[in-house]
């Protein structure tokens, strides 16, 4: 017999991009409240380090599959989170055609299965919809400042298209479709070499390397921990009624580079030098989400620092790290299967 919701359903979970840093904290969140959790991930920038642990999960389901050929499945699901596609610069602009394909074919294909199975589907949009925004703090009545040409737009663009289908199918009544719009997030699992800033700044000071800074470091940014966003994303799926507008889920503290690079220099005290490099194309200059509608429409705020959260982020780096200062993914897997014990009985299907 499955798991079965408060509201008499059976509650089979779909979520794609469940291999990745945040969607493989989704799935353990997802499981520990008694849901059946189908993990479907290309692998292309997740990795199956991070759900290892769940493969003998009674519970949870791997299928190794790219979002952008997933035309089916053999079972029904009730609910459905995308969060496949690549998130960081390095990463969705090392191929942009597959990332605009991800964004919308990938969300085309998941939308169809939502509608086949009459699911809800979430949609993990992205700050950078906002571009280098003009409005500050964000809200999600302002309609941003994109380069629809630009080396980002492969991901600006591309979110901001998926957006587009989740609305037009929610408004003809095809998909229960709902939108986050996922600002930075940190913390165990993120990868070494993902190209972020917090990854960056906590590997060069673990290793000795030179801290590298994009820019003078006066532009700012908002950071959340993975837990604080992972709940987050829950409470929108399972809000009734569906919201039908983008609710933006973030930490509303604002924080230049540089006051992060004070931060973690605190926190893993470091003799490194600081090396100042030209800022990207199109990087935005300040990024800080107005949370007011998700308070008030889910009841949700973040709860961790910034500074507990970078220490929690920090000691899963350390843990990780070999004696050479690397990075050894056998670790990373054992560290992994420290945060989440498994059970038995589950399975795991390549496709």
């Amino acid at each position: 017999m499955l798991q079965r919701t408060r509201n008499g359903r059976v509650n089979t979970v779909l979520v794609a991009g469940g291999a990745g840093f945040v969607g493989s904290h989704l799935c353990d969140a997802l499981l520990a409240r008694g849901d059946r959790v189908i993990c479907v991930d290309s692998y292309i920038t997740g990795s199956e380090d991070n759900v290892r642990p769940l493969i003998n999960h009674p519970k949870f389901r791997l299928i190794e599959k790219d979002i952008c050929h997933l035309k089916s499945l053999d079972e029904p699901v009730n609910q459905i989170y995308n969060l496949a596609c690549a998130a960081s610069p390095p990463q969705y602009q090392a191929d942009p055609v597959h990332t605009m394909m991800t964004c919308v074919a990938g969300t085309g294909n998941l939308l169809s299965l939502a509608e086949q199975y009459r699911a809800s589907f979430l949609q993990a949009s992205t700050s950078e919809v906002y571009g280098d925004p003009v409005q500050h703090p964000q809200t999600e009545d302002y309609r941003g400042n994109v380069n629809c040409t630009g080396p980002r737009a492969c991901y600006d663009e591309g979110k901001r298209a998926a957006e587009a289908l989740c609305f037009d199918m929610l408004r003809a009544g095809r998909a229960d479709a709902r939108v986050a719009r996922i600002f930075n997030t940190y913390g165990p699992r993120m990868q070494p070499s993902d190209g972020r800033i917090i990854s960056n700044l906590l590997v060069q000071t673990l290793s000795g390397a030179p801290l590298t800074i994009y820019g003078s470091g006066d532009q700012t940014r908002s950071f959340c921990f993975v837990s604080d966003l992972v709940s987050g994303l829950v409470a929108l799926m399972d809000v009734d009624p569906n919201p039908g507008v983008p609710v933006n889920l973030g930490n509303p503290g604002e924080f230049t580079i540089n006051q992060l690079v004070d931060i973690v220099m605190t926190i893993v005290p470091s003799a490194s030098a600081v090396v100042h490099k030209p800022l990207p194309q199109d990087d935005p200059q300040r990024r800080r989400p107005d949370i007011s509608r998700a308070k008030e429409l889910l009841g949700w705020q973040p709860t961790v620092s910034l500074a507990e959260g970078l220490r929690l982020t920090a000691d899963w780096f350390t843990a990780s790290m070999r004696p050479d200062g690397r990075y050894d993914s056998a670790q990373i897997a054992r560290r992994s299967s420290l945060l989440r014990p498994a059970k038995a009985g589950g399975t795991s299907l390549r496709a």
